[in-house]
């Protein structure tokens, strides 16, 4: 699987420099140029080596490149991204048929405003195609995200001839419809990854075109999705979310980050269709309250990580909900959970003592009571934002540091912290990055 989007210059071989095939914008993949899109069906059939310069003696049989055996290029084109693999193919005949050899195509990965999406998917699927008809076996991935060009037709593309898809990233595609992702996941039965966060057209992901329909687990095919990610999907409500759990039973991680309509009853069908949930988000979902956590609180041990940033209908009722139940939590971030105050934390700390990760800036009811039995109970934290927190004093600071040895992180941005407390804190934890706003400690 190729993974990465920028070449070293390393891997652009002097022999195969000429401005015809690397020019300044190769690096993009918007370079994805009309050019390259036609070269991509027929090999070069008037060089038999890499281009050479003109200064070479006529008796040189070939560039010290050419020595290299055909693993050895395929090491290297592993490395490069979508667009390059194509102006490799460009150079002669030998990188033709090693650039389409089929096991460096497991991944399409394109991104670029101008970038004319459905047309480079539909080229780029046909090529593969070819040695098996109509249908493309090798690809798993597809990330096209930020590809603002992309529509549902590029996705019919990808849908039509990938059937062993298992990845597909579309983020920030806003022209992407529920008509598209109801062709991907009913003909790719193995799509296990779907990223349609930013795409704000899609308030839906299900088997049938009417999305009123529900599944039965016991009844009917079930998509085979596990991690979904709708973030900013702002048109999604509990109806559509309903349809999704009904249709995604094997969900274990679930981002619905900014989705502003969803409510308490939307999670309660989350919790009822999908109980293997290990990891979700909720965050800046304004009407998501103490009995939506209450719902949430039914995944218990399950459950590792809750994001509830920013929901400010949350207080120490849910949070206790959330403690009692979810022991085995080890992240939580309820940053700007005004309704928050140690007696939450108190029950947390008591209930998840393998808690790693806590997020509780801009909660100014929190305190070096809550921060002390933080602790007292959960040594294992790795993580502590307390950003914004004004009732946070060095006392409290001073009894983390003492008893969470394994501290990488604190933010205390904004806190009215004593410069000793933080000179305290550096020296019992050594590996402790301090996020500050103190000009004199450094």
């Amino acid at each position: 699987m190729r993974t990465v989007s920028t070449p070293s210059p390393a891997l652009i071989l002097p022999s195969c420099s000429s401005p015809a095939i690397f020019n300044g914008s190769s690096t993009s993949s918007s370079a994805f140029s009309t050019e390259t899109i036609a070269m991509v069906h027929t090999p070069p059939t008037s060089l038999t080596h890499p281009q050479r310069s003109l200064r070479q003696p006529k008796d040189h049989q070939g560039a010290p490149i050419d020595m290299l055996p055909d693993h050895a290029f395929l090491q290297i084109f592993t490395h490069l991204p979508t667009n390059q693999l194509c102006r490799c193919a460009r150079v002669c005949r030998r990188w033709y048929n090693l650039a389409w050899d089929p096991r460096l195509w497991r991944t399409i990965r394109l991104t670029g405003d101008v970038l004319h999406v459905d047309r480079a998917l539909r080229v780029l699927t046909r090529r593969l195609c070819q040695d098996t008809p109509n249908v493309c076996l090798t690809l798993e991935t597809v990330v096209v995200s930020g590809c603002r060009r992309l529509t549902d037709r590029g996705l019919y593309t990808v849908a039509q001839c990938c059937p062993e898809l298992r990845r597909l990233e579309v983020s920030g595609c806003y022209n992407v419809s529920n008509e598209a992702v109801f062709e991907v996941v009913s003909r790719c039965p193995n799509l296990e990854h779907l990223d349609v966060s930013g795409c704000s057209k899609v308030t839906c992901i299900s088997l049938t075109r009417d999305v009123s329909v529900k599944l039965s687990p016991l009844h009917g095919q079930q998509i085979s999705i596990r991690y979904l990610d709708m973030t900013d999907c702002f048109a999604l409500e509990d109806e559509g979310l309903h349809t999704i759990a009904a249709h995604c039973t094997q969900l274990t991680h679930l981002y619905l980050r900014r989705c502003v309509r969803l409510t308490d009853e939307g999670l309660r069908f989350l919790v009822i269709y999908c109980p293997s949930v290990r990891e979700l988000s909720v965050s800046d979902c304004r009407f998501v309250s103490d009995f939506g956590l209450r719902e949430i609180a039914k995944l218990e041990g399950r459950l590792r990580y809750l994001s509830i940033a920013h929901c400010g209908r949350i207080t120490d009722v849910g949070v206790r909900y959330i403690a009692k139940y979810c022991i085995r939590l080890r992240y939580l971030n309820a940053r700007g959970c005004e309704g928050l105050t140690d007696h939450g934390i108190e029950h947390l700390a008591k209930n998840c003592p393998k808690l790693k990760s806590l997020d509780i800036g801009k909660c100014p009811l929190v305190s070096d009571a809550g921060l002390e039995q933080l602790a007292l109970n959960c040594f294992n934290l790795k993580r502590l934002s307390l950003k914004t927190c004004e009732s946070i004093t060095g006392r409290g600071l001073q009894v983390v540091a003492a008893n969470c040895f394994d501290l990488q992180l604190l933010n205390v941005q904004d806190c009215d912290v004593p410069l000793e407390a933080l000179h305290f804190v550096k020296r019992h934890c050594k590996r402790c990055v301090i996020e500050h706003t103190n000009p004199a400690f450094f």
